[in-house]
């Protein structure tokens, strides 16, 4: 946890969740890999702030461009064009494509429209898919709704949420491909 002799670029209780999630990473000897767009590297970064976290964080992928995550995580160029990037589909893809490109356990995806521009009735500013991937097991989504609360609090709430997600699917003996 936070003592008074640290800082941290990352709120406290942000930091403290994340200390949490990676002795949890390290109690049953995994490994997690990350794949992010609108959030930028924020939640890698993030859990990346622990000391020791080397341990357990693999790598983490920033594809902010629909590009880097065809190129890099093997998203399909025509799922981003019939779905958007900003959807269920492209973050389940974004998750699956980092684990197979990794030797992580577990992997977990961002993609959104954090502001202020981009946003569309359909699609508004604030919409947030995260997805979770482990081996032999189907992708978790889950889609957030934070509203126009600014560019920072959306990616902020969303690596937030990330640290949630990847909480429930942490738990011993995940298989490894």
């Amino acid at each position: 946890m936070l003592s008074r002799f640290m800082t941290t670029l990352f709120p406290p209780d942000l930091y403290d969740a994340a200390h949490v999630l990676l002795a949890d990473l390290q109690r049953h000897a995994l490994l997690i890999t990350t794949a992010e767009s609108c959030t930028g590297g924020l939640l890698v970064g993030l859990l990346t702030e622990v000391p020791g976290s080397s341990g357990m964080v693999e790598r983490g992928y920033v594809t902010y461009s629909n590009a880097a995550k065809t190129e890099l995580l093997g998203v399909p160029a025509d799922m981003i064009s019939r779905h958007g990037a900003v959807s269920e589909e492209v973050a389940r893809a974004m998750a699956q494509g980092a684990l197979k490109r990794t030797p992580a356990h577990i992997a977990i995806s961002v993609t959104g429209i954090a502001g202020p521009d981009g946003g569309s009735p359909e699609k508004p500013v604030g919409l947030v898919y995260l997805a979770v991937a482990v081996h032999g097991e189907e992708p978790r989504v889950r889609e957030c709704r934070f509203g126009n609360i600014g560019r920072c609090e959306i990616r902020l709430s969303s690596v937030r949420a990330a640290i949630e997600l990847l909480r429930t699917a942490v738990k011993p003996g995940l298989p490894h491909a």
